[in-house]
């Protein structure tokens, strides 16, 4: 009897967060002010795969850290990933990636990236924080990302934002090797960072 009654209990809480789920990856079109200019923010589709790859180009040296299967395979998943694009002026100008673990009650940023021309003008925190504000409506406990040792002006935003370093992984990226910093966020205590509440 008191295992049945666990197993119910359990699963309800796991419909529970599946719903709050499925109503915040729910992303209307719309327009949004950042730092005084207007740009147009969409869940992210097939379409844009092209687009997003020429993203990851342009921030990456002429790289594609991910290919266009990878992006596929990600917008597949819709029941535990959500991917954001950034527009201005109909131009794809940046996204963001992150998955979503209900077991462990953590989300975890895949990828972030913002064309080098329009860096430094609050779009790549604000797509932080719409995923954290995600995670936070479905009661995640914490979002996690890594990031190269070497990119110090991302690990300082990720900072600015409230997220702590919490380990290194050794030669983690693909090619070069590079060291990844791990970096975590603690949602229950993070009450807006870089744009605040706004």
């Amino acid at each position: 009897m008191l295992d049945r009654l666990t197993n119910w209990i359990k699963q309800n809480l796991l419909n529970r967060t599946r719903r709050l789920r499925e109503e915040a990856f729910e992303i209307k079109h719309h327009i949004v002010e950042i730092e005084g200019e207007s740009y147009f923010v969409a869940q992210a589709m097939f379409p844009d795969i092209p687009e997003i790859l020429g993203v990851e180009r342009a921030v990456y040296d002429g790289l594609t850290p991910w290919d266009r299967t990878a992006f596929a395979n990600e917008l597949r998943r819709k029941s535990d990933r959500l991917y954001l694009v950034i527009r201005k002026n109909d131009q794809l100008i940046g996204f963001i990636g992150a998955s979503f673990d209900d077991r462990l009650k953590q989300a975890h940023i895949t990828n972030v990236a913002v064309l080098p021309d329009f860096q430094n003008r609050g779009l790549g925190a604000f797509l932080i924080e719409a995923i954290i504000k995600k995670a936070q409506f479905i009661e995640y406990r914490t979002l996690t990302l890594e990031v190269r040792r070497s990119n110090h002006n991302a690990q300082a935003l990720y900072l600015k934002i409230g997220f702590e370093k919490v380990g290194v992984k050794e030669r983690y990226y693909f090619g070069d090797h590079e060291d990844a910093i791990d970096m975590s966020l603690d949602l229950s205590k993070w009450r807006g960072g870089y744009h605040g509440n706004k």
